[in-house]
């Protein structure tokens, strides 16, 4: 039954998922794989599938005994080939779900090209099965219909990408995967050199200091979609290995960079799911940002913002709200919240203490104003409280204080996700983009006990705070850019320094000496004492917006083969142990294994 020879007597003369009326009483031939078999008491339905979707096949005993026979032995996985004749399905038998559903196939002729071993999951029920399961046998979760359209939306974007960017003048260009380890951010993956003894390339993390160069080549315009790495903790949006849009361009402002990726984006949404979307695009400080939403990537399809209400607050001889000049009293109102039950009010305030606030008050407005802290307010107090925080007749305000004003806007962030998802209050079908603008350049690292780049040490700082660079350098803002989708930070870039004296500058902020800085950069530090043209550009997070383009969850739903959560690929093994002898030839000697540190 398995000795089978494809030829080209069994090749394809249809795919699966195009059978369609247009072939009723035509001979066709399919290739594909058995999706479900049903026999009724005589004659069997196949449901055969490829990439196209799916068919139904009718096996009658009638038309041809040894054909049934042979389909009595299919089980789900089997791969196989089948000749028949379209025809139009009886009345009422119909299937509107599927494109196929108003034919089927009566076979005449079978042939198995290649037998399957039961399958650990039902294909047909995959979404439910454990995703550690799915990745181990990728191969398998990688034929289910939602998998193979995240796919083919993918490459669907990447030639989009491609056709756009080469019809804007740029240029595609590939940058070395084994570079220089420029300890900066997060870890690098080092990878040792067998013919330098004691030496490492690095991976990229991202082909920075080499389209800088490409643009004091004078290139002008460049792109590349490419591999970048990271060796830090995963989420449902990182992976040790991802993919980026990487754009550089001379001689440009941001406005050159906000023009071009809206237009970019506009057509990538219309090509691929057929969606208008709005340009320009709205623009927010990043201090404006984290005041009003909590958050330097903003959900803007929240109906809800936070507000200031110190001046409500402080000064009213509630020992919570003393929070002295530099402290903060902030809150947003949640719409409908006056009908939830004190054990919701409470859960919701249970949730701000795990997120870093001290305590949360809050305050229902039904016919009257309740809440804990009502009794500490006069009538006028109760007044200002509505009126400042536009607290209308059935919601609910929630208030939080603290003396560290960061820490008030960061929980309130996070609570006003939480909250909005927990009572279903983001607005569905909306496509809100974002730019969040004027960045620091700088923020202090406890750990490191210096400053260190907010973005990257060749981010430019603003023109205006240059004369800050050497006694405040906390208030230097940089021309640095986020573009944000739903919540979801999808790029970011930056003009960069192009000026050496600049750069010396600002490494000289960063803490680093001429040699240190030497050391890491001087590759590029040489390049730019050649004349270098002002220059910028943008990093798009290609993973993250397919993920949002197909409405999936997590961007390991649209990379063929993922890593896990701990950086590991369940269907390959990897990483691994190697053999001695390799480790011999890279002069390594393994100092501990999993086994010995657990």
């Amino acid at each position: 039954m398995f000795d089978a020879v494809f030829d080209e007597n069994w090749k394809r003369t249809v795919y699966c998922g195009n059978a369609t009326e247009d072939h009723i009483e035509k001979k066709v031939v399919i290739n594909g794989w058995v999706r479900k078999r049903r026999d009724l008491g005589g004659i069997i339905f196949l449901e055969i599938w490829d990439h196209t979707g799916l068919v139904q096949v009718v096996i009658n005993p009638e038309t041809s005994e040894s054909v049934h026979e042979r389909a009595k032995q299919l089980r789900s996985e089997y791969v196989v080939a089948i000749k028949g004749v379209v025809k139009k399905r009886p009345a009422g038998t119909e299937n509107p779900s599927l494109k196929t559903g108003n034919v089927e196939i009566i076979a005449d002729d079978l042939m198995v090209l290649s037998p399957s071993t039961l399958p650990p999951f039902d294909l047909n029920e995959a979404s439910a099965i454990d995703e550690n399961i799915r990745l181990k046998y990728r191969y398998l979760d990688l034929r289910r219909e939602v998998m193979q359209r995240n796919l083919r939306l993918r490459s669907k974007a990447a030639n989009y990408t491609r056709t756009f960017l080469t019809d804007a003048g740029f240029v595609e260009v590939e940058t070395p995967m084994l570079t220089k380890s420029t300890p900066e951010g997060a870890r690098d993956y080092l990878v040792p050199s067998r013919v330098n003894p004691g030496k490492f390339y690095a991976l990229p993390q991202s082909p920075q200091i080499f389209k800088q160069i490409l643009m004091i080549s004078g290139l002008d315009r460049y792109f590349q979609i490419v591999k970048c790495f990271r060796d830090e903790d995963l989420r449902a949006d990182r992976q040790p290995e991802f993919t980026q849009i990487d754009i550089e361009m001379s001689f440009l402002t941001e406005e050159d960079i906000f023009e071009l990726i809206e237009d970019y984006m506009k057509g990538l949404f219309r090509e691929t799911i057929g969606v208008e979307i709005q340009t320009p695009f709205p623009r927010l400080s990043y201090s404006e940002a984290m005041e009003r939403f909590g958050s330097d990537k903003p959900d803007l399809r929240i109906p809800f913002e936070i507000v200031d209400l110190k001046a409500v607050f402080q000064g009213r001889g509630i020992r919570a709200f003393e929070v002295g000049e530099r402290g903060a009293i902030k809150g947003f109102v949640l719409p409908g919240g006056a009908s939830l039950s004190r054990q919701e009010m409470s859960t919701i305030e249970g949730k701000a203490k795990e997120l870093g606030a001290k305590g949360l008050a809050y305050f229902q407005l039904g016919n009257e104003l309740k809440g804990p802290m009502v009794k500490f307010l006069d009538e006028d107090g109760k007044k200002l409280v509505i009126e400042k925080s536009q607290l209308f007749q059935g919601n609910a305000l929630f208030v939080m204080a603290d003396q560290d004003r960061n820490k008030v806007c960061e929980v309130l962030g996070q609570l006003r996700l939480e909250v909005a998802r927990k009572y279903d209050l983001i607005e569905k079908g909306k496509w809100a983009f974002l730019w969040v603008v004027d960045f620091p350049l700088f923020e202090w690292s406890e750990t490191e006990n210096r400053y260190v780049s907010v973005h990257h040490p060749f981010t430019s700082p603003k023109n205006e705070d240059l004369y800050l660079l050497e006694s405040e350098p906390w208030k230097v803002r940089s021309r640095a850019y986020d573009i944000v989708l739903n919540g979801n930070e999808v790029g970011g870039g930056s003009i960069r320094i192009h000026d050496p004296k600049v750069q010396e500058s600002v490494f000289k902020a960063l803490g680093l000496d001429e040699v240190e800085a030497k050391n890491r950069f001087g590759f590029l530090l040489s390049a730019l004492s050649y004349g270098t043209p002002p220059h910028g550009g943008i990093a798009l997070g290609f993973d993250r917006l397919v993920m949002l383009l197909a409405g999936a969850k997590s961007i390991r739903d649209v990379i063929a083969f993922p890593k896990t959560q701990k950086a590991q690929c369940l269907l390959s093994g990897a990483p691994s142990y190697v053999d001695e002898r390799q480790l011999e030839e890279l002069h390594i000697k393994v100092t501990a294994t999993d086994e010995e540190e657990g």
